[in-house]
């Protein structure tokens, strides 16, 4: 029996035992055990999509389901066991999960089933720059792209992320169930518009916003803390601009505040939106933007002053607190009204489980705006941020935009417009899930691991920790001596039994120092860490048995050492030759 498709003649076997010859329009495959009975057999046949057209003459077949539609299957014989049709010409099919349909070139091809591995679709390169002419089946095309994926890291073993990489199975299947719906289309799915007004208000009531008992929050869902970072700036430039057009003042030279360890979306912000980015160094052993240095720097185009809850290279929090005072201050002898956005990206669903006492949100009255990231420490897959304001007033009117024609009135202020709905049902269900509890429960487990990676690498003697013990749960660590190896070194070395642990410079002017980082997250156990110490020994013992590193800093002397040496020896050379034709002029000379 041949599997056939797109009317390719097959051949039956008739209740007398006669071939008949007809055209399938189907895709139909024969799955049994070469030891199956005839009803066993027939039980096992299963047909692809819709019937099969017998020629005149064609046997009264009987009927198999597949879902909802009954199908026609051929009748065996009485007078003559049915052939087994797991067999072709004596051989056995591969089973139907190994198999996919390669199609014969040209019109007269027979059409013939194949191992998957040894069909023509993974046997030749596919396009790469260019959509191919012909499809192929669903199953090569999975395969395909499913081999390909293999070759990523494991996410779970990413330490270089803050993203959530597990979730649970429940939250799972409402992800799934929801992966259709388009956020933006509020008219058709209210509920999920509905979830997500949830959120905003239970996050914004985490940080404290000024809110009564019936008032609603302000804020927005967004794609992650890069776009509500974009839209917060937006809010303090619009209301900036009007300030100064108020006072008949121009506003062409806006500016915003940062330390140099800002995320590089604040770098996207000032120059996508003409805002001068203005950064506070760093300096070894104090790796955030210090308050004194940034109020120093404010004037009165100054937009906001940006402050990082959970730097992105140490994890530490700014002294949000202090800002606030220090600020508040030169707004009163100055006259100006230069407010603060926090970046709470990393740390907005730390500080509340762990140090609920810490002043850095609403409570302090200079703080107008907070984003926050639900796909790090929100404990939700990546793909959702948030943003909220301290009140309406500190959301301009004429940045929101209303919109009709999907069935309703819709005001929207995102700078992308579709997106999936998924996440924000993610992060509904993970809040209510959890709850204050839960969320107190995971981040001190998180940052009980965050100890014990440190106090391991600590008693290898061989590590400065530059991480603080407050703040995000990370472990930020430097080599005592590098005159040998460095951390780029140890970095790649770890990748060999599978972890990813980042190395990288600090921001200036603290470049020179060079760090590793270990980012805890929920999914990161005990025994996770206690084995990641184990193999940074391992990978410190392979490097000292190794050679020393040349440092890049002294190449360009190594090589005007090897030079110099060249030139040496060329200057040799050139005696020695010159010695000898001397000597040899002295003996012709004394035999004439």
């Amino acid at each position: 029996m041949k599997t056939s498709s797109h009317g390719t003649p097959y051949t039956n076997t008739s209740a007398g035992g006669r071939p008949v010859r007809g055209t399938a329009h189907c895709n139909c495959t024969q799955v049994t055990s070469p030891r199956a009975t005839g009803a066993q057999a027939r039980a096992a046949y299963t047909i692809s999509p819709s019937s099969i057209l017998n020629s005149p003459g064609k046997p009264t077949a009987r009927t198999a389901s597949i879902g909802s539609s009954a199908l026609p299957l051929p009748q065996a014989s009485k007078a003559e066991p049915r052939q087994n049709p797991s067999f072709r010409g004596g051989e056995r099919s591969p089973p139907v999960d190994e198999m996919v349909l390669s199609h014969g070139v040209g019109g007269g091809s027979d059409e013939s089933v194949h191992s998957t591995f040894a069909s023509r679709y993974v046997r030749t390169s596919l396009p790469r720059f260019r959509m191919p002419e012909q499809s192929i089946p669903k199953e090569a095309a999975y395969q395909i792209i499913n081999d390909e994926l293999m070759l990523d890291g494991n996410p779970r073993l990413n330490l270089a992320s803050f993203v959530t990489t597990w979730m649970e199975p429940e939250c799972d299947k409402l992800i799934q169930a929801s992966v259709n719906k388009n956020y933006v289309d509020m008219d058709e799915y209210p509920v999920t518009t509905e979830l997500q007004n949830r959120c905003v208000n239970m996050i914004a009531h985490l940080f404290n916003a000024p809110l009564g008992e019936s008032d609603t929050a302000v804020g927005v869902g967004t794609v992650g803390s890069s776009e509500a970072i974009m839209l917060a700036g937006l809010a303090f430039k619009r209301r900036w601009q009007n300030k100064m057009r108020a006072a008949g003042k121009p506003c062409d030279k806006p500016n915003i505040v940062t330390g140099a360890n800002v995320q590089v979306c604040w770098e996207k912000f000032a120059r996508y939106f003409e805002v001068e980015l203005k950064e506070v160094k760093l300096s070894e052993g104090y790796y955030v933007m210090d308050p004194q240095k940034a109020v120093d720097m404010v004037d009165e185009n100054t937009i906001c002053v940006a402050a990082i809850l959970g730097s992105t290279l140490n994890g530490e929090f700014e002294d949000v607190k202090l800002l606030n005072d220090l600020l508040t201050m030169k707004n009163e002898e100055t006259g100006w009204e230069t407010p603060i956005h926090v970046d709470a990206a990393s740390g907005g669903f730390i500080a509340p489980f762990l140090y609920p006492e810490l002043e850095w949100d609403f409570r302090l009255p200079l703080v107008k705006s907070i984003n926050v990231s639900g796909h790090k420490y929100g404990l939700v897959y990546a793909g959702i941020g948030w943003c909220i304001w301290r009140t309406k007033e500190d959301l301009p009117e004429e940045l929101i935009f209303h919109i009709n024609y999907l069935g309703a009135d819709q005001p929207t202020f995102t700078l992308n417009f579709s997106k999936g709905s998924s996440q924000v049902i993610a992060q509904y269900y993970q809040l209510i899930r959890l709850g204050f509890e839960g969320y107190k429960n995971i981040m001190e487990n998180c940052q009980e691991n965050a100890m014990v990676l440190k106090e391991g690498l600590e008693k290898t003697g061989r590590f400065n920790i530059v991480s603080k013990d407050n703040g995000v749960p990370l472990v930020a660590f430097s080599l005592k001596d590098s005159s040998r190896h460095n951390e780029f070194e140890i970095s790649d070395f770890l990748r060999r039994f599978g972890w990813i642990v980042p190395a990288y410079t600090m921001a200036p002017d603290a470049q020179h120092v060079t760090v590793l980082r270990v980012v805890i997250r929920e999914d990161f156990s005990r025994t996770l860490a206690e084995r990641l110490v184990l193999d940074i020994e391992k990978v410190l013992h392979e490097l000292d048995a190794l050679p020393a590193r040349v440092p890049s800093g002294d190449l360009a002397a190594l090589a005007a050492a090897e030079a110099s040496e060249r030139d040496d020896a060329r200057k040799r050379q050139v005696i020695s030759l010159w010695k000898r034709a001397v000597l040899a002029k002295k003996k012709t000379n004394g035999v004439c």
